[in-house]
C-alpha cells in the first residue's frame, strides 16, 4: 500500500476523492485523508515516507503535518535507519492537529531514532504570531514542473504570510533536485523489504511495485552507496539555506486530484507543459523533506476551477515543528478551510 502516490489496490476498488469521486485521494495514507475530508472522523494518523501524509492532505483538503523525523517514534519498524518514514496527524482543523501529535509525541526507547525530549506544547504554539519570521516562497524550488492554476493559488496563498507581519521574499533555494538519487534509494529499500514476497507470490505485486523491484536489481552497491552520500550532502545544502530563514512555502503537490482508476498510466504525464512521466516528479515538493528530516505541513489554500483542493506547503526548520503549526494556525485565522465540505451524495 505504501509504495506510489495512488490510492488502490488489487483486491478492491481504489479510494476516492471525496471532493470529486472520479479522482483519486493520494496516498499512501489516502484513506485517512478521504476520511477526514468527508467528515468520518475529525482525527486520522499517517506515515511519510516521500509524501504520504501530505500528498492526500493536500488533494483532499485537510491540514496534515509530517513532524520532525523521530519527534513521533515509530515501532515497530521494518528498517529503522533508513531514516525517512515519519508519523504524524491528519486533520480538519491545525488546532486538531497539535492536539493529536501531543499525544503522539514523545521519546521511546525501542526506536533508536526517536527524539530523546518530552514534545512541546503545541496547542500553545497555535496562538503565537509571526511577527519577523524570516519566509521564503518557492514556486518550483528552481526545478520542479508546477500546473500554473496551481502555483498562482499557492502564490497567492503565500503572498498573505506578508500580511501576517513575516519578512517573505521569493527565491529559488538553490539546492541541485534530488530526484536521481532519490529514486534509487527509494526503489532499493522498497525492493528490499519486498523482493521475497515478490518471488513466492508474484500475482500479489502490483505491476507498478514489481517494476520498481526491477529497477532496484540493477543497482549497483557502489551505486546505492553514493546516492547515501549524496543524501548527506543534500542535507548540509538544505541546512545552509535555513540558516538563512525560518519558513520554506511551496506548493505541496504540483498539480490537483488526477484520476482515481488503477491501471498502467496512473498520474499526469505532463505537467506545466513539462513531462513528467514517473510518480517521482509528481513528489518533487514533498520527498525531499523526507531526506532532510525537516517538519513540513500540507495547509488548504483554495480549489482549481475543477473544484479540487490545493495545498500550500510549509516546511520548517529541524525540530522546530512549533513554528509551523503557528504558521499554519495563523494562516487558517486569515483564511478558515475547515467549514468547507465536499459535495457528498
Amino acid at each position: 500500500f505504501g509504495h506510489k502516490d495512488n490510492c488502490d489496490n488489487l483486491i478492491g476498488p481504489p479510494c476516492r476523492n471525496p471532493w470529486r469521486l472520479d479522482r483519486t485521494s493520494g496516498a499512501s495514507s489516502g484513506g485517512a485523508g478521504a476520511a477526514v475530508a468527508a467528515g468520518l472522523g475529525p482525527l486520522a494518523h499517517g506515515s511519510d515516507g516521500a509524501g504520504s501524509i501530505r500528498i492526500p492532505s493536500a488533494l483532499c483538503g485537510v491540514f496534515g503535518l509530517k513532524p520532525s523525523f523521530g519527534r513521533v517514534p515509530n515501532h515497530p519498524n521494518a528498517d529503522y535507519w533508513a531514516a525517512r518514514s515519519h508519523v504524524g496527524p491528519m486533520t480538519r482543523t491545525v488546532r486538531d492537529a497539535a492536539l493529536l501529535l501531543g499525544a503522539l509525541a514523545g521519546p521511546d526507547p525501542r526506536d533508536p531514532l526517536s527524539i530523546d525530549s518530552p514534545p512541546e506544547d503545541y496547542l500553545a504554539a497555535c496562538d503565537g504570531d509571526l511577527k519577523g519570521l524570516r519566509v521564503v516562497w518557492s514556486a518550483d524550488l528552481g526545478y520542479a514542473a508546477v500546473d500554473p492554476e496551481v502555483r498562482a493559488i499557492a502564490e497567492a496563498a503565500a503572498r498573505r504570510f506578508a500580511d501576517l507581519g513575516c519578512k517573505l521574499e521569493e527565491c529559488a533555494p538553490g539546492w541541485p533536485d534530488p530526484g536521481a538519487f532519490h529514486k534509487v534509494m527509494y526503489e532499493v529499500n522498497v525492493a528490499v523489504r519486498q523482493v521475497g514476497r515478490a518471488a513466492e507470490h508474484p500475482e500479489w505485486i502490483e505491476p507498478s511495485l514489481m517494476q520498481m523491484i526491477e529497477n532496484a536489481r540493477r543497482v549497483s552497491a557502489i551505486d546505492h552507496s553514493k546516492a547515501l552520500l549524496a543524501r548527506s550532502v543534500f542535507y548540509g545544502e538544505v541546512f545552509q539555506f535555513f540558516e538563512t530563514c525560518d519558513l520554506l512555502l511551496t506548493p505541496q503537490m504540483p498539480v490537483g486530484a488526477w484520476s482515481a482508476e488503477p491501471g498502467p498510466n496512473q498520474g499526469p504525464k505532463q505537467i506545466g507543459g513539462r513531462p513528467t512521466p514517473t510518480m517521482f516528479d509528481r513528489l518533487a515538493f514533498t520527498f525531499p523533506f523526507n531526506l532532510t528530516g525537516q517538519p513540513a505541513a500540507s495547509v488548504p489554500c483554495g480549489f482549481t476551477s475543477e473544484g479540487l483542493p490545493v495545498g500550500l506547503q510549509v516546511v520548517g526548520r529541524w525540530h522546530a515543528d512549533s513554528t509551523v503549526f503557528r504558521a499554519a494556525a495563523c494562516f487558517e485565522a486569515i483564511q478558515p478551510w475547515a467549514k468547507a465540505r465536499p459535495p457528498l451524495p
